[in-house]
């Protein structure tokens, strides 16, 4: 019966990893051109996986998230993306965002039955990817970047704010609509199927 359990959670878990590869790779499912940045859906799948089967299947699929966008920077590179060759950029902030995002689902969940604690996981999620992933850009690879978009360092700042006011609202908004669309159904299924195992 655990034996079946494990085969099925694993099975969903390798699901959303083939779903990551796809929007990560395929124009417009998880990165929606917008501007020098992408408006990003795909870590809402990261979010799922962490709300579905906790922090530490979170941290492991927020890993091959950003390893995904450490690939897709090198076989996709651009002037906006390069930057996201540095694994402390691409890898580490998406690997805290899986990890915090099951820590909030947990602790909200212990409290609370209410749907909207799968909108502020979502909300947590997404804002915490953008401030890790815009913070890491401004620390380790202001230059490069100002560069890209044609400014000087010095304006750095006011651009990322200008980002995260814009791209970082949308993906916030969009992950708090989306998550629970997906999450609610997915968990009564999942506690549906475990208690008949």
């Amino acid at each position: 019966m655990v034996k079946n359990k494990n085969v099925f959670q694993m099975t969903i878990i390798a699901m959303l990893i083939a779903i990551l590869i796809i929007q990560t790779f395929v124009p417009v499912l998880g990165y929606i051109p917008l501007g020098p940045l992408d408006v990003t859906i795909v870590h809402i799948t990261v979010i799922l996986a962490a709300v579905l089967f906790g922090n530490r299947t979170g941290l492991i699929v927020g890993t091959v998230w950003g390893l995904l966008s450490m690939i897709r920077a090198y076989t996709q590179p651009t002037p906006f993306n390069v930057v996201f060759l540095n694994p402390l950029i691409s890898v580490l902030p998406r690997a805290i965002v899986g990890w915090l995002s099951g820590v909030v689902f947990e602790a909200l969940d212990k409290r609370t039955d209410a749907r909207w604690k799968y909108s502020v996981t979502a909300m947590v999620g997404t804002v915490s990817n953008t401030i890790l992933v815009l913070g890491g850009i401004y620390l380790l690879a202001g230059e490069t970047y100002a560069a890209a978009l044609g400014i000087p360092v010095t304006a750095l700042l006011t651009a990322l704010g200008a980002i995260v006011a814009t791209n970082g609202l949308i993906e916030v908004i969009a992950s708090m609509i989306i998550l629970p669309l997906v999450a609610v159904p997915l968990t009564k299924f999942l506690k549906r199927r475990n208690s008949n195992v």
